[in-house]
């Protein structure tokens, strides 16, 4: 038994259930399992379907593991990445899937473990790897890269006004004491950024966004991981996309809008060349976002937007 609490709750749950369609006997891929909230709904909701469940993070596939000991027979965990997804499904028999899932980004419970170093609110080691067997660290990022780098990272990553600045004084900084705990970094960003009228989410959340996008080459990933689960879901299957950062809807959306497209060719040619044909139907058109009761009961669920598609 693991002794580390679960905060973490599943956002959309009834929405996921329903995008996905369950369908008798069908086969799901849970491809960021988490702690299991989403592949649990599903288990529970259809007593004849079966999981593939992927997770990086070996911590919360061990709490995966407790909290989907009732369907035992029905599931198989996996340590891995999505984007190696279509190895990890062959691997383990899954040549194709009745419903894919990714929930993007990092859990609350990750968040709330200063040991971690995803939180700017909770001093702790500036790790921020989902999986703990990378040797790439935010320390390592923010002692190693130049300040045109780091600028790069932040703006492109966290949207961080101010980017120039920051990174600068990180380089500074480094010059006389290394980097290694978050709460300094958090000080350091307080300290050069004025305050920004109209903007909810703080500076220091921000840069800690990008450094994490960073550490675990998050945008790289899912577009690999998108193509991979579109061409492992069975002709009817559904992808389910659940994203927290306007970066990784805008990847999201723009795969899931090639996917659906057909001919590319420039008008001007009187005749199609390029024999593409659409791979998948959206159905949404537009990310469905959580009720006003859901982000009242969890505030983290605020900025979950959920798109799916189904494969032609």
């Amino acid at each position: 038994m693991t002794n580390q609490p679960v905060h973490h709750r599943p956002v959309l749950v009834p929405e996921t259930l329903k995008h996905l369609q369950a369908r008798p006997n069908g086969r799901y891929i849970d491809a960021t399992l988490g702690a299991g909230g989403h592949a649990a709904a599903l288990l529970a909701a259809d007593t004849t379907a079966s999981l593939l469940g992927i997770d990086r993070d070996e911590n919360a596939l061990a709490i995966a593991r407790e909290r989907l000991a009732p369907f035992h027979g029905r599931c198989t965990l996996v340590h891995g990445n999505y984007g190696d997804l279509e190895n990890l499904a062959a691997e383990h028999g899954w040549p194709s899937a009745d419903g894919i899932l990714m929930d993007l980004g990092t859990s609350s419970m990750q968040i709330d473990q200063p040991d971690r170093g995803f939180s700017y609110t909770q001093d702790g080691p500036l790790d921020m790897r989902m999986d703990r067997t990378s040797p790439i660290t935010a320390a390592r990022v923010l002692n190693t890269a130049d300040e045109d780098e780091l600028t790069e990272v932040l703006r492109t990553f966290g949207e961080v006004p101010g980017a120039r600045r920051i990174a600068r004084a990180i380089v500074t900084r480094r010059e006389t004491r290394l980097w290694s705990c978050t709460g300094e970094l958090a000080e350091l960003v307080k300290a050069n950024m004025p305050r920004q009228k109209g903007r909810r989410t703080p500076a220091a959340a921000r840069c800690f966004q990008a450094l994490r996008i960073v550490v675990n080459n998050e945008f790289e990933h899912l577009e690999e991981g998108l193509e991979m689960a579109l061409e492992l879901l069975a002709p009817g299957g559904r992808l389910v996309v659940i994203s927290f950062h306007s970066g990784e809807d805008r990847i999201v959306k723009e795969t899931l809008r090639y996917a659906a497209k057909g001919c590319i060719c420039p008008p001007e040619l009187p005749v199609c060349r390029c024999d593409k044909v659409p791979t998948i139907r959206l159905v949404t058109r537009k990310p469905l976002r959580p009720s006003a009761a859901e982000t009242a009961e969890n505030s983290r669920a605020a900025p979950a937007r959920l798109r799916s598609a189904e494969k032609i």
